[in-house]
């Protein structure tokens, strides 16, 4: 097995041509020829991270983030890109486009929260609860659910429709979709642009609930190519709680 066949078949189940403008998915370091008999799953490519790759004789890494979001003017011997070369380890992001793709990222997220999400092609998932709520009272699901602290503002009224996205995926549209949005993380605006509008917000970090699709993509992996030793990288968010 090649990079090549494995983008191949990353690129069918979360098509990298759906990947949202500014985004960098895709192969972003190394060589689609090269051999690739062990891999690692992360959510972020770190120093940490590729040095656990390197101690596994892994030959690619699949991260959920891009490594390299813009372009650069220099590699310094810290940076991930540098140690990946220096690895000869190659690097495939499936950023926004494993967000968006049946089971993805939010699809998973409204699953680990035991929401039964309405199928999308967009960002976000949006689910019907089975009973009306209050932002309180989901806000108390999500901080259960995950195990994480959360932040939320009430939009002041109740809530049978929720509208879920990994990472940073609030966004304008989010505000005529549902009467509460489940997120990772917002800026101190967008929550007061929410609750003008009525609606809910609860923000659990991105990294806890992006990280929650690491084990689910390994999984499609072990299943596509067995022949490869797959491996879930030991990782943390930045932040502490």
């Amino acid at each position: 097995m090649t990079v090549r066949n494995i983008y191949d078949y990353l690129n069918r189940v979360a098509p990298f041509s759906t990947q949202v403008e500014g985004d960098n998915s895709g192969l972003q370091i190394g060589d689609f020829a090269q051999e690739v008999t062990h891999g690692m799953v992360c959510l972020d490519c770190t120093p940490e991270v590729i040095e656990q790759a390197a101690q596994l004789n892994c030959q690619l890494i699949i991260a959920h983030h891009p490594v390299m979001f813009h372009a650069r003017r220099e590699l310094i011997s810290h940076d991930p890109a540098w140690l990946l070369a220096r690895h000869g380890i190659s690097c495939i992001a499936a950023h926004t486009p494993l967000d968006r793709c049946a089971g993805g990222v939010s699809d998973t997220l409204a699953h680990a929260l035991g929401l039964t999400p309405t199928p999308s092609s967009e960002l976000f998932r949006l689910c019907d609860l089975p009973a009306q709520t209050t932002a309180a009272e989901l806000a108390q699901l999500v901080k259960s659910q995950l195990g994480v602290p959360v932040q939320f503002c009430d939009g002041g009224h109740s809530i049978h429709t929720v509208a879920v996205a990994g990472g940073s995926g609030f966004c304008g549209e989010l505000l005529t979709c549902a009467q509460a949005v489940i997120t990772g993380e917002a800026k101190h605006s967008d929550f007061l642009l929410a609750q003008q509008h009525g609606i809910s917000m609860i923000t659990a970090g991105h990294f806890a609930t992006e990280v929650l699709i690491v084990p689910v993509l390994t999984a499609w992996l072990r299943e596509q190519f067995p022949q490869i030793q797959w491996h879930i990288a030991q990782e943390q968010g930045p932040f502490y709680a």
